[in-house]
């Protein structure tokens, strides 16, 4: 064969194959990828797969946050089941004390409750670690002069020994409560926390960084388009 033939060929073989080409980059990398949120907590390898491009691959057990029964500004008892479904942004507050960060923390949810007002798959949640005062009496005061609706910001009290559990057992946040000059003082990390409707934690941003409120804002977005892929997949 000349190398006239060759190049015939191999000229041939270049038209045909640049089409099939370019289709395989518009179907595959032309398509709205995102990167998926991690999920946060520890995690186990089931004994179950699932199917991925015909590959069989081990399911994850992740950490749940568990379930509990708690009372909002409305004197509501609230569990799990009242934010099935539900995207949470989630932080810790208490009305006396620390003013500076706790109202910091409070505009910037306001701010949030503000822009998915109208979205009902995203739901706020403020956990009082000052169980003891923040009564549901004190609490509807608070919200009131917040604007926070219960249902879609609750506002949360009840027994000291279920909202520690669930805060540094069930969110990993650091906070408990010491005592100076007679008074009792509230230490924990000032962070919002993400959970998807799964009741996984997808995130965590520092409530006096700007940059992580950015953050929080952007992959409450991506939460949300993964659970509608998600719903729509049937999964």
């Amino acid at each position: 064969m000349s190398s006239s033939q060759i190049k015939k060929i191999l000229i041939l073989v270049t038209i045909l194959a640049v089409p099939g080409f370019l289709y395989y980059l518009l179907q595959e990398k032309g398509k709205n990828r995102y990167k998926p949120l991690p999920v946060f907590g520890p995690k186990e390898v089931a004994a179950t797969f699932h199917s991925v491009k015909g590959k069989q691959i081990p399911d994850t057990i992740y950490h749940l946050v568990p379930d509990f029964k708690l009372v909002n500004q409305k004197a509501d008892t609230i569990s799990w089941k009242n934010y099935e479904g539900k995207i949470l942004v989630l932080n810790l507050f208490h009305t006396t004390g620390n003013a500076g960060a706790v109202s910091f923390a409070n505009k910037a949810m306001k701010a949030f409750e503000a822009t998915y007002d109208h979205n009902k798959t995203v739901n706020f949640v403020g956990l009082t670690i000052d169980p003891t005062r923040d009564t549901p009496e004190v609490l509807a005061k608070y919200a009131q002069a917040l604007g926070a609706m219960p249902g879609k910001w609750d506002l949360l009290t009840g027994d000291s020994t279920t909202i520690y559990s669930l805060v540094n057992k069930g969110l990993f946040i650091d906070a408990h409560q010491e005592v100076e000059k007679g008074e009792p003082k509230f230490v924990y990390s000032n962070m919002f926390v993400l959970l998807d409707p799964q009741r996984r934690i997808r995130g965590y941003y520092p409530a006096s960084s700007q940059e992580a409120l950015s953050q929080l804002n952007d992959e409450i977005k991506v939460l949300i388009t993964e659970e509608l892929r998600n719903n729509k997949d049937g999964r």
